[in-house]
């Protein structure tokens, strides 16, 4: 995986994409920024990931972990990538109530 995608993580629910483009910015040029909202209600989820154009630069802003964005010290490093589960919830796509005899 390419070592150019930052987690930014403990980010203010009010902080915008424009806010971190601020902040990230000054290390190089962006190829992406994005705040993740939640489906439901369309807030920030409170996390975001910052694409740098090129892996030195990205490893640059990494001196602002801990740095304050928007009143809270943000947590920020090297983005991951999570496996994905393939095929159904373990709880059947619902909050798993009852003994699982559904009848709907």
């Amino acid at each position: 995986m390419k070592k150019n995608k930052l987690f930014v993580g403990n980010l203010a629910f009010s902080a915008t994409e424009t806010d971190l483009e601020q902040s990230f910015s000054q290390f190089g040029a962006l190829e992406e920024v994005k705040v993740i909202l939640d489906r439901e209600t369309g807030r920030s989820r409170g996390f975001a990931f910052v694409t740098f154009e090129n892996e030195d630069d990205a490893e640059a802003a990494l001196s602002l972990d801990g740095n304050s964005l928007s009143g809270r010290d943000i947590r920020v490093s090297i983005a991951t990538e999570r496996p994905r589960t393939s095929g159904p919830r373990r709880d059947g796509g619902f909050n798993n109530r009852g003994n699982g005899n559904r009848h709907y």
